[in-house]
């Protein structure tokens, strides 16, 4: 009997090995930035090249709703106006090729945006479906190039919650034609968001990184962590949506409260939210706060 023991522990071994590892990457997560909204947070080869993210949302698609054509706006980057955007193109790909999932985030905090009927979602639908994901051609009404982006970021910070639903529902009717087209989502932190919370609803999302800053109630402050806490688990606990990130922004000067110190995410945060099934890692605002301060080097292995 002592023989046989001896026999069969190495075969489990690599299975025993294997299983142990697989738990342990259930548990890790990516992190995810916001790109475009300054001109000297490098490009978007750049940014992947950091191999420190795993999603990329393009920021921003900030005119659109109500019969206005929609417009992006890339700050300093580019003027799509020039069709100098496109350029972008083998950059989107050059990411996607590293398994970075790359997003074009519409809404932000500055534009003019809205959706007044379920047909003015269902036109916006097809205008981001041909000329940023997996419809029309490659003609030179594509933005940002013949690329095929992965899918759509919400962050809805003005005008009215109505109709982002209907958006959400015919963005993921898409999938159907072979590529699956993700949906994600950037609402602040108390909950319900008041803008996106009929969206979410849908739970459709895919991935959702709520904005855990500029919202004193619910945000870590001077060394409390327990309202922070309490709402991620309000929020992993209540909607359903594939993977739930933690959004923080990546400096004190990104955002008017809510930063949290690196030693305190990685020693004190990361450890208890990382015990959530949904849990799929941190979300950053924004690359350029990112390379002021150097966040996402000091937070990557323990997400």
């Amino acid at each position: 009997m002592e023989i046989k023991c001896q026999l069969i522990a190495p075969l489990l071994l690599p299975l025993l090995l294997q299983s142990l590892l697989l738990a342990a990457s259930a548990s890790r997560g990516g992190i995810a930035v916001y790109w475009g909204q300054n001109g000297n947070e490098g490009t978007l080869a750049d940014t992947c090249s950091t191999a420190r993210f795993s999603y990329i949302n393009i920021a921003f698609l900030n005119k659109f709703g109500g019969g206005q054509i929609p417009e992006l706006n890339l700050a300093g980057h580019c003027n799509p106006a020039t069709n100098s955007c496109r350029v972008f193109s083998d950059e989107i790909r050059a990411c996607q090729r590293r398994g970075i999932k790359v997003m074009l985030s519409i809404g932000g905090g500055v534009g003019n945006y809205s959706l007044s009927s379920r047909e003015d979602a269902q036109s916006l639908s097809v205008y981001l479906w041909n000329n940023f994901l997996g419809g029309g051609d490659a003609s030179a009404t594509r933005p940002l190039g013949d690329a095929i982006l992965d899918g759509i970021d919400f962050d809805i910070e003005l005008g009215s919650s109505l109709f982002y639903d209907d958006l959400v529902r015919f963005l993921k009717s898409y999938s159907r034609y072979g590529r699956r087209v993700y949906v994600t989502g950037a609402p602040q932190c108390p909950f319900p968001d008041r803008l996106l919370g009929a969206a979410l609803n849908t739970s459709l999302f895919d991935y959702v990184w709520v904005q855990f800053y500029n919202n004193p109630p619910c945000q870590y402050t001077s060394g409390n962590t327990d309202n922070l806490e309490n709402s991620w688990i309000r929020w992993t606990t209540s909607v359903n949506a594939g993977k739930i990130f933690l959004g923080l922004p990546a400096a004190p000067q990104a955002a008017g409260s809510g930063f949290i110190p690196p030693e305190v995410l990685t020693g004190q945060i990361l450890p208890v939210i990382r015990k959530s099934r949904k849990y799929g890692g941190v979300m950053l605002w924004s690359k350029y706060w990112d390379d002021q301060s150097g966040y996402s080097a000091a937070i990557v292995k323990s997400v």
